[in-house]
């Protein structure tokens, strides 16, 4: 618990059975619940998942085949919703690259009644430009520029950050099998909770990338879904997701 809110941690994972068993033990104790969402790995991240869990329990939910890490969070969202107890559900990396010590921040606003959906932004540390890739500094920017136009969040950046938390209003307040499964899904997602009327905040978390750091992205991963998902969030700025979104303000 995390002043008065039942916390549930998403962590999705593919390939991960080097860092998943770390990941999951520097989870904090103030999350009540752990789910890792396997997306079809072909090591051994489930099994390792499990065992980190020994001493805390630990759901694992196996991908038949693997849909990417935004259906990875989606599936770990769902299965974080069906259990009327949380009230905060918030996701962290399989690889290790997010601070533990940076959830309390995340948590707060939604603690304070501030905000329904909160995102790190690990340009407001002082240490970015020295542990986040130059490569990764170009393309954070452009692509973070480029989505405070899509989804009208001017307030926001460093979209592609994937350290967040989620109330439980803001998840009944978007329609997730809608959400873009692969590589764009966070722009795609910001969108749809800007459409929704549900308050969004970022905050400073640290940047982390170790010595052994290598990015498993490709330029193809990035150009077309991405290039897609942005146009398909600026037409939903003209109106076209009204049928898709069921507005938060209209819930309370």
């Amino acid at each position: 618990m995390y002043r008065q809110l039942r916390v549930a941690a998403v962590i999705p994972a593919f390939n991960e059975a080097r860092a998943i068993g770390e990941a999951v033990a520097s989870v904090p104790e103030l999350v009540d619940d752990i789910i890792v969402v396997d997306d079809a790995s072909t090591d051994a991240t489930g099994a390792r998942a499990a065992q980190a869990g020994q001493k805390r329990p630990v759901m694992v939910i196996r991908h038949p085949q693997n849909r990417g890490v935004g259906a990875a969070i989606i599936t770990g969202y769902e299965r974080a919703f069906s259990d009327p107890r949380v009230d905060v559900t918030c996701v962290l990396a399989g690889d290790g690259q997010m601070d533990p010590a940076d959830l309390p921040g995340l948590l707060d606003p939604i603690a304070d009644g501030r905000a329904d959906y909160v995102k790190g932004n690990r340009f407001l540390h002082p240490d970015v430009w020295r542990e986040m890739p130059p490569v990764r500094i170009a393309g954070n920017i452009a692509l973070s520029l480029a989505t405070k136009v899509t989804s009208g969040l001017w307030h926001v950046f460093d979209s592609q950050c994937g350290y967040t938390a989620i109330s439980r209003r803001a998840l009944a307040g978007i329609d997730l099998a809608r959400v873009f499964p692969r590589y764009g899904y966070p722009n795609d997602l910001l969108a749809r909770l800007s459409g929704a009327g549900v308050r969004v905040a970022d905050v400073c978390v640290r940047p982390v990338y170790g010595p052994a750091w290598k990015s498993g992205i490709r330029p193809h991963m990035v150009i077309y879904p991405v290039a897609y998902v942005l146009l398909r969030s600026w037409l939903g700025r003209l109106g076209r997701f009204d049928r898709e979104l069921k507005p938060v303000a209209a819930q309370e």
